[in-house]
């Protein structure tokens, strides 16, 4: 059975100002979820799920789906405030998403074998899917063995602003043992830097590894991030702003030694459009790439 992506497209872009999953930045107008979907194609996944919401959902279909025909099979399912278990139901002044742990419960009924988890925004590395996908394919049939690929800080900075990103704690094995989220990473001269929780700055460690959100699981995940929603809900359910995020279920579990997480180093450069600044950077990257011979002048 071929691996499964599974692509966190619900969120609005605040700080880039629009909906950048959608935001045409390639030669013949692809997006970057476009070249994530090439990507996965030629690593060997043979179904793609998309996460939004519903009120995008017609642009989403007739700009994004309709373009795999043919290419790959492809599903969406939708986040909601309201998409909780029985029981639950959200405060009626929040508006802001339940989170990265809520959005990938939403792909539970349509995933049955071992899937990787991205960011719709973020562009990964041909290299990446590839060792994503082999991992995968080796653990079907298996539970509690899990993957995350990890960047080089140095290879996902922005140019145009500090960013966050969940520092690795990284076994001699191999295996991750936590991930603490670091806000506030940006050059200073010759030293990366990160701000504390007091406002303050400290370095951030040179060559560290990194999370950009791309994830390997096998099924049994949604049943232990299930439960840990259902934790997460009693505690915090009623706070406006509070969110269930994936490093949450992952280090619990870890924690509880019902699962291994494998880091596989990947070299690929991460770019993206955190920024509006970063928007024509993208489009320079990605004329590069065709240039060199890495994609096609269209992709689909």
């Amino acid at each position: 059975m071929k691996p499964t992506l599974f692509i966190l497209a619900a969120g609005m872009g605040s700080r880039y100002g629009g909906l950048k999953q959608l935001d045409p930045l390639g030669p013949s107008g692809e997006t970057i979820m476009d070249y994530s979907v090439y990507d996965a194609i030629r690593a060997g996944f043979g179904k793609i799920v998309f996460v939004i919401r519903h009120d995008f959902e017609d642009e989403f279909r007739k700009k994004v789906v309709e373009k795999y025909a043919g290419h790959i099979d492809a599903e969406v399912v939708f986040q909601e405030l309201t998409a909780l278990p029985e029981g639950f139901s959200p405060d009626p002044e929040r508006t802001k998403p339940w989170g990265t742990g809520h959005a990938v419960l939403m792909g539970k009924d349509v995933i049955k074998e071992p899937f990787g988890v991205i960011n719709a925004d973020d562009y990964y590395g041909a290299e990446s899917f590839n060792i994503l996908a082999d991992f995968l394919r080796s653990v079907e049939g298996k539970k509690g063995e899990y993957c995350m690929v990890g960047f080089r800080i140095e290879n996902t900075l922005s140019e145009n602003g500090s960013v966050s990103r969940g520092l690795c704690e990284v076994s001699e094995e191999g295996y991750l043992t936590g991930v603490n989220e670091c806000h506030g990473i940006c050059r200073k001269g010759d030293r990366l830097v990160h701000t504390l929780a007091d406002g303050s700055e400290a370095d951030f460690p040179a060559g560290a590894s990194v999370s950009m959100n791309f994830w390997g699981f096998t099924p049994d995940y949604f049943d232990y991030s299930m439960r840990d929603f259902l934790s997460f809900l009693n505690a915090h359910g009623k706070e406006l702003k509070s969110e269930f995020y994936i490093p949450s279920v992952v280090n619990n579990l870890i924690g509880s030694g019902e699962a291994a997480v494998k880091v596989l180093q990947t070299p690929s450069k991460w770019f993206g459009v955190t920024f509006a600044a970063d928007r024509q950077a993208t489009v320079d990257q990605f004329r590069r790439l065709v240039d060199e011979g890495v994609y096609p002048e269209k992709l689909f």
